[in-house]
């Protein structure tokens, strides 16, 4: 296979386009962030990264709080939409037609058309040029009930979730395998 090398640049694909809120339930703000993921099992630990100019950073800055709300493929025009517009000038929530509804551990809300929200609590802001890093403890996960079996084994396959790769929205696909599936020893077969 013959490679292209270009400079280093920020192209790590696909990702969540994460919907974050901020702010409070009577003032609700939504951002789309790309740059998040998990830094840490126990503590369960977050992040996302924000450009100090956007109109939620210092919302997140003094409340020390955001939810990542994870969008399917359903809210696809809502995750562009808050993408492009500021908070600074427009309710995203009622453009969007998302409802802001309480956290269960923060002032700040969660979407409910989301299927699974994490609620963060910022622990360390790390600048790092273009944006700063808002580190974070996961402090309750909020998820919808019908993606939970009677085991109480989530299937988060089910949610249609949604992914971001290079400026291109993407709808999860089919199914490949589960983790450790390809060292799983089969079934052994009954012999006659």
């Amino acid at each position: 296979m013959s490679k292209t090398v270009w400079g280093g640049g920020a192209l790590i694909a696909p990702v969540p386009p994460a919907l974050v809120t901020c702010g409070t339930v009577e003032q609700p703000n939504v951002l789309t962030v790309a740059w998040t993921g998990i830094l840490n099992t126990v503590p369960p630990k977050t992040y996302i990264s924000v450009r100090p100019q956007r109109f939620s950073y210092p919302l997140i800055e003094k409340s020390r709080a955001f939810v990542i709300n994870l969008p399917t493929a359903a809210l696809v025009r809502a995750v562009d939409f808050c993408g492009v517009r500021s908070g600074r000038d427009t309710d995203k929530f009622a453009a969007a037609g998302l409802t802001a509804v309480p956290a269960s551990q923060l002032a700040c809300p969660l979407i409910e058309e989301s299927p699974l929200s994490l609620e963060c609590r910022v622990t360390d802001i790390v600048p790092l040029g273009t944006h700063h890093m808002f580190l974070a403890d996961i402090v309750a996960v909020d998820v919808e009930s019908s993606l939970i079996d009677h085991a109480g084994k989530l299937h988060l396959d089910r949610a249609g979730l949604l992914a971001y790769a290079h400026g291109e929205y993407f709808a999860l696909g089919r199914k490949l395998g589960s983790f450790g599936y390809s060292v799983r020893k089969k079934p052994r077969g009954r012999r006659k």
